[in-house]
Order: structure tokens, then C-alpha cells, then sequence
């Protein structure tokens, strides 16, 4: 069976500016993206349906039995069997979300021409675990690393921590893949399980509660706290007191400062001492900038910090407001706390913003990932280009 994780319009609209550079379904929520949750679940290969100008990057492969699932729900054993069980032309609903559906060998390129083809067989699987909105990131990341974790580690040995000085509590919930390094830390696995991936290292006087997870390549600095229900995605760097958190990959916050409620994506740097606010002075809930309304939004939610999208960066000494979005490839500088929503492309802080012009971030941006090794291609300007054309009318300040 072929399996296609496909784009809900309406979901990754509200998901903007995490899905401006990646499908619903590669979004990383516990130790795995959404795809890769599916992927070892199943078996079976994975490719997506999303935005024309992400299929380059992110393509979709067609088989002779095609398995359409929505790539921001995540499995759990129920939905798998349901799944499993679906014949030609049925489909899988949670209320008016469209779940799952058995396409045969139907080849379709956007939601509403595989929902004109399906034809019989309406089910209602129940409730879902479905990634609707930022927030449901941090919101739902502990019980995904428990879910991961289960996933990761069933049947397998743990490497041992081959440390004295670390300490360990809950040592049956703590797992350690191949080439780990640990000096005298903390892992108290007592509330949760900890997952450190392969070749991660975690330095001197680090503490660490969880559910947590440090995946392949990654580091938690000197003396962090990482405060649980916490992924630090592939090669990072963490440093200072993290709570409550998503980092895609390949993102740095190196130093002392606070991060909480909050979700980062790729190729991004906090500099020194940036802290986000999670939480009003008012107790109040949060209102964050939402794409899809064009306006703020509110969340529901009394925590909730900063939403950055892929690219951005932001100076020593940054400072955060409760709620706050910032879009991709911004660079944010200077004292004070600027905006609460940050367009995509922006130059400055709280004294003002100018557009970052294209060529300069396309320079950045190249210089950042050889760094890691991986090529800033033609694809990649290629996605970058029309997200600038994508979000020239929120660059109005």
C-alpha cells in the first residue's frame, strides 16, 4: 500500500508560518515528525500532496493501491486498525475532517477532487489526535513523546550512561541510542520518559525533566533546564531553561534566556539571552496573529510564547511578548519588545522594521546550512522566493 499524507487547506492555513516551508505532516510533534509517525507505523513509504511550490521538495508518489491519511493527524492504535481495515472508496471522518480514505489507484493533486471521489463507506473514527492549530504543538507534545517513546524503544536495549557523576531517577523510562555523550547531569524520568537520539551530547550540570526528547546530532549546553514535555529536534543546540517546547531542527538557542509555550522551526537563532513571555500580567487568555483570519485570534490558552517560522533570527538581549508569531526569514534586533506579530521577510525591532531584502536573506540563509552541510539548492531559493511574493501584502508597517 502507497502511502499519501495530504494537506487539509483550512489546517495548514492555521499552521502558517510553520507549513509556509514544510507539509502539515512534517511537522515534528514528540521525538518524530508526523510522517515519520505514520511511516514506522505502517511500513510503508511516504510521500505528500501539499502546496505546488513545496512539491519539489516534499513530492508525491503515486502507487497502484493509494492510502490518503491527513498529515496533521498523528496515530494511535485504535486509528491504525480503523485505517487498516479501509476498503476501496471508504473513508475516515472525525466529525467534518476528513481522516483517511482508501483511493485505490485514484491519482488526485487537492483535497476536494479525492473527496468528489469518494464514492461509499462514510466511517466516523472516533476522536482523533489532530494538529489543528500552533498551539496544539507544545499543547500536545508530552503525550507524543510518551506515544514515540513506546514506538522507539519497543523490543530494545538502552545504552547505559557510562557516567558516574549523572544522575538518573525513573532509569526504566530512559532511553539512549548509540554515540551519546553525558557528563554529570540530571535525568529525572519519574513524570515522564527521556529520549536521547543518536550522537547527542548533554554537557556539564544540564537538568532534565521529563517527557523530553533530544534527537540525533543535538546539544543541551552547560547548566540548562529543560522543564519537560520539551523536543529539541535534530541538530540543535539548547541552551538556559527551556519548557513546554518544540525546535524543528537544525535551530540554536545556545544561551541563558527563557523559552516556553513556544514552537520554533528550522535554521533558526535566538541569540543570547533572548526570553519569550508565556503567560499575561492580566492572567488573560492569549491572542496570537492568525493567517487564516488575517487578524488575532484568540487561543484558549492562559501559556503560550513565541511561534517562530523557518530562517528567522533575533539579537542578543530579544525580548518576546506573550503570543508572539514571527514569520520566516525575519531578523529581529534591538531593545524593547517589538511586535506581536513579525511578517515573514522583516528587518528591525521595536523602533521599526524594513523589509529584508531577498538577496541578503538568500545570503544568510545559504551561509547557515553549508554550515550544517546541506545544500541551499534551486529548491530551496525556489521556496523561499514565492513565500517573499506569498507574504508581500503583511510587510504594511
Amino acid at each position: 500500500m502507497n502511502i499519501i499524507l495530504f494537506d487539509d487547506p483550512a489546517i495548514r492555513q492555521n499552521l502558517l508560518p510553520l507549513t509556509f516551508t514544510r507539509p502539515v505532516a512534517d511537522l515534528r510533534v514528540g521525538i518524530l515528525t508526523i510522517a515519520e509517525k505514520w511511516g514506522m507505523h505502517l511500513g510503508e513509504n511516504i510521500s505528500y500532496l501539499t502546496q505546488p511550490y513545496l512539491q519539489p521538495k516534499f513530492n508525491t508518489i503515486f502507487g497502484t493501491i493509494n492510502l490518503y491519511i491527513n498529515g496533521a493527524v498523528c496515530p494511535d492504535e485504535q486509528l491504525l486498525e480503523a485505517v487498516r481495515g479501509l476498503k476501496i472508496g471508504e473513508a475516515l471522518y472525525d466529525g467534518e475532517t476528513l481522516v483517511a480514505a482508501n483511493g485505490d489507484n485514484l491519482e488526485v493533486h487537492t483535497l476536494a477532487e479525492l473527496t468528489s471521489h469518494i464514492s461509499s463507506g462514510r466511517k466516523e473514527c472516533g476522536q482523533c489526535t489532530i494538529i489543528q492549530e500552533l498551539w496544539d504543538i507544545f499543547l500536545q507534545n508530552g503525550q507524543q513523546i510518551r506515544s514515540d517513546f513506546k514506538l522507539l524503544t519497543a523490543g530494545r536495549q538502552s545504552q547505559p550512561v557510562n557516567d558516574r557523576h549523572t544522575m538518573t531517577y525513573g532509569e526504566e523510562n530512559i532511553f539512549i541510542e548509540e554515540g551519546v555523550k553525558i557528563r554529570a547531569a540530571v535525568l529525572n524520568a519519574e513524570n515522564g520518559p527521556i529520549y536521547i537520539g543518536p550522537n547527542a551530547v548533554v554537557q556539564e550540570g544540564a537538568l532534565i525533566r521529563g517527557p523530553f526528547a533530544l534527537c540525533e546530532g543535538s546539544y543541551v549546553s552547560m547548566g540548562a533546564k529543560m522543564r519537560g514535555d520539551v523536543t529539541i529536534g535534530p541538530f540543535c543546540k539548547v541552551g538556559g531553561e527551556v519548557s513546554a517546547s518544540v525546535i524543528m531542527a537544525y535551530s540554536n538557542k545556545g544561551h541563558d534566556g527563557y523559552l516556553g509555550n513556544s514552537v520554533i522551526g528550522q535554521w533558526c537563532n535566538l541569540g543570547a539571552d533572548t526570553n519569550t513571555s508565556n503567560l499575561k500580567n492580566n492572567y488573560a487568555e492569549v491572542k496570537i496573529w492568525s493567517y487564516a483570519q488575517r487578524g488575532f485570534k484568540n487561543t484558549g490558552q492562559q501559556f503560550c510564547g513565541l511561534m517562530m517560522g523557518d530562517h528567522s533570527k533575533c539579537s542578543i538581549n530579544t525580548m518576546f511578548n506573550t503570543g508572539t508569531v514571527v514569520g520566516v526569514s525575519a531578523n529581529i534586533f534591538g531593545a524593547g519588545f517589538p511586535h506581536t506579530f513579525i511578517p515573514s521577510f522583516s528587518w528591525g525591532g521595536a523602533a521599526g522594521f524594513e523589509v529584508y531584502q531577498m538577496h541578503k536573506a538568500m545570503e544568510v540563509a545559504k551561509k547557515v546550512m553549508e554550515r550544517r552541510s546541506v545544500p541551499f539548492d534551486e529548491v530551496e531559493q525556489a521556496v523561499l522566493s514565492e513565500i517573499f511574493v506569498q507574504t508581500q501584502e503583511n510587510r504594511i508597517w
